[in-house]
């Protein structure tokens, strides 16, 4: 069993977190309040990871992109106030969080979700005082893929991204850690489409379970290959 990096870096929603149900709940509250409908759970959870917008996509795809923009915070502050019933984190992470501690790395997460709302979760999980770093979709002018997030990150905390790994259920995930120049982990049990293949996205390592992450030493510190 490799030892953790001294900095792994998590996606929140869809790698640690399953927080599809409150967002659905939200999004239907949304969706009722205009007489509609919004799409099942099952399928609605499939585009949590893209974020809001994609959400809003899959529940209007009628509507023109405005006019989606338009429906974009009555639909986070629907999600304000149902962001703590029920976010779970997935079976297998609270170990893995344990273990790099125990092994004395850090661990932070860098999401896309607006910050003042991860944080909300991050509290609901008890990891507030655990996480060496939070940073969200707003706390920069940019998010994932854009690289600068999870830069900040390690800079804040004074590691070398080359030796920090990042951990995410998305291509864009994927896609920030390579420009950022920093290993990244793929993980196939989150939010993602039918069509799509976390194999495709060029992440160095793969993660079909949270006990891989420890078990086959997923998390260990390698160097982007230039």
């Amino acid at each position: 069993m490799s030892a953790p990096a001294p900095l792994v870096l998590f996606d929140l929603d869809g790698t640690l977190v399953d927080s599809a149900v409150d967002l659905h709940v939200a999004m239907c509250r949304l969706a009722d309040g205009e007489g509609r409908e919004a799409p099942p759970l099952e399928r609605f959870r499939r585009v949590v990871s893209k974020g809001a917008r994609a959400m809003l996509a899959l529940t209007y795809p009628d509507l023109d992109e405005a006019a989606r923009e338009a429906r974009l915070q009555p639909f986070l502050d629907h999600y304000a106030g149902t962001v703590e019933d029920s976010p779970r984190a997935y079976a297998g992470i609270p170990e893995v969080l344990d273990w790099i501690e125990a092994s004395g790395s850090r661990w932070g997460i860098v999401t896309n979700k607006p910050e003042a709302l991860a944080r909300r979760v991050v509290a609901c999980m008890g990891w507030s005082t655990r996480t060496a770093i939070l940073v969200g979709g707003d706390t920069l002018p940019v998010k994932k893929p854009d690289p600068g997030t999870l830069l900040h990150a390690c800079r804040v905390l004074g590691f070398e991204p080359a030796t920090t790994v990042y951990v995410g259920d998305d291509e864009r995930d994927v896609l920030a850690a390579r420009a950022a120049g920093m290993p990244c982990v793929a993980v196939t049990w989150g939010y993602r489409e039918a069509h799509e293949s976390p194999a495709d996205w060029g992440a160095e390592r793969l993660a079909d379970h949270p006990g891989e992450l420890v078990s086959a030493g997923l998390l260990a510190a390698v160097r982007v290959e230039a």
